[in-house]
């Protein structure tokens, strides 16, 4: 176990070494390669092939609402930056609260492991997303003020939608962060 949680904070280290290395001019453009992100989102697969093999003690003990990972491209392109970023950090906080949920209402010990990686690594991209000069986010009183969610009964499908939503809409939003463009003619 504690060799899963020091991958997730070992990753988040290396990251920091890196824009804090002597001698560079200015700080590496962080996870402009996204392996760190493929890293996340294999670390998100752990976790839902662990959920499918678990037998007892694995369930959600309520629906828990999350957000939309379809994307419209055209949709989302005439989006301009900071409404990509809203969406992404609404998507983010209501994960992270429905990660936080399933975590407290699993018993099996196993599972437990994956679930706090999972949080630190949401909580790890939301620390990404500042470091690219993205304003903070204030999340809602309740997530029904949000739109764009909808709501999951299963483990399952919630890890289903972690991992769709790494895969696409953040991804597309550090793709196209402004910093990781600077070098691009």
């Amino acid at each position: 176990m504690l060799q899963k949680t020091g991958r997730g904070l070992l990753t988040l280290l290396l990251l920091v070494m890196e824009w804090t290395r002597p001698g560079l001019s200015s700080p590496l453009r962080p996870i402009c390669d996204l392996r760190v992100l493929d890293h996340f989102i294999k670390e998100a697969r752990d976790a839902e092939v662990a959920m499918k093999s678990c037998r007892e003690g694995c369930s959600l003990s309520e629906s828990v609402s999350v957000p939309q990972t379809t994307v419209d491209f055209d949709v989302w392109e005439k989006k301009n930056g900071l409404d990509q970023a809203h969406e992404v950090q609404s998507g983010l906080w209501l994960l992270q609260q429905a990660l936080g949920l399933l975590r407290t209402s699993v018993t099996n010990t196993a599972l437990h492991s994956h679930l706090d990686n999972s949080i630190r690594n949401l909580l790890s991209i939301n620390a990404v997303l500042h470091s690219l000069n993205i304003q903070e986010y204030t999340p809602p009183a309740s997530a029904a003020e949000l739109e764009g969610t909808w709501r999951v009964s299963s483990a399952t499908d919630l890890l289903q939608v972690h991992i769709n939503f790494l895969r696409g809409k953040v991804r597309l939003l550090l793709m196209d962060a402004q910093v990781c463009q600077q070098d691009v003619n």
